[in-house]
């Protein structure tokens, strides 16, 4: 499903953002909002070798794995008008510059409404990426991200930035996955500067 094809009839869209988009969307919106979404678990299986990682070293990344019992926090962007068509080019050459992701429409549960949820559109990678890593411990994709760099930056300051929206936006949402690899990194961190 293209983007274009879901917005054709909409006079606005909104963006469901699980990753680095939850501090940088770097596109215009309405208005923002904290929530969640059903059915998806955040996971840093996702390999990136531009933006947060190099061809020799990649990054990892967040990306979405179905799960019936899991829910993913995040921010809901709104566009309008001619933020719609700018947003989407924009994101599809950032969310999709190595192929491999997917689009969906879901719903989005805005925090603390009792409105009900509104439709968003999610990229989400798929194994189907070349760079697609798949599950490993904490204590390995920490040490990954510690040391990996890319064009956007250092992977570490992703890692830590997510973990910061958390604890700031949804401080009562346990992300045990996130929060486990962000004590790997800042460990091997730690070591890497006791070293020196």
């Amino acid at each position: 499903m293209k983007p274009q094809d879901i917005t054709a009839t909409k006079p606005s869209l909104w963006i469901f953002g699980y990753g680095s988009l939850v501090w940088k969307p770097d596109f215009k919106y309405k208005r923002s909002q904290v929530g969640y979404i059903q059915g998806y678990k955040r996971r840093f299986w996702h390999g990136d070798n531009f933006h947060r990682g190099s061809d020799a070293l990649p990054g990892r990344v967040v990306t979405l794995i179905e799960d019936d019992d899991a829910s993913t926090w995040g921010v809901a962007f709104e566009v309008t008008g001619s933020q719609v068509e700018e947003s989407l080019k924009y994101l599809n050459v950032r969310e999709t510059v190595c192929g491999g992701y997917v689009t969906k429409m879901v719903d989005f549960f805005p925090e603390g409404e009792s409105q009900p949820p509104v439709q968003a559109l999610v990229y989400i990678a798929t194994s189907d990426n070349a760079l697609y890593l798949g599950p490993a411990s904490p204590e390995m994709i920490g040490a990954q991200i510690a040391l990996c760099r890319g064009k956007t930056g250092h992977n570490l300051e992703y890692l830590l930035r997510l973990a910061q929206f958390m604890r700031s936006s949804c401080p009562q949402v346990e992300d045990h996955h996130l929060f486990s690899i962000e004590a790997a990194a800042l460990t091997v961190v730690s070591c890497l500067l006791a070293a020196q």
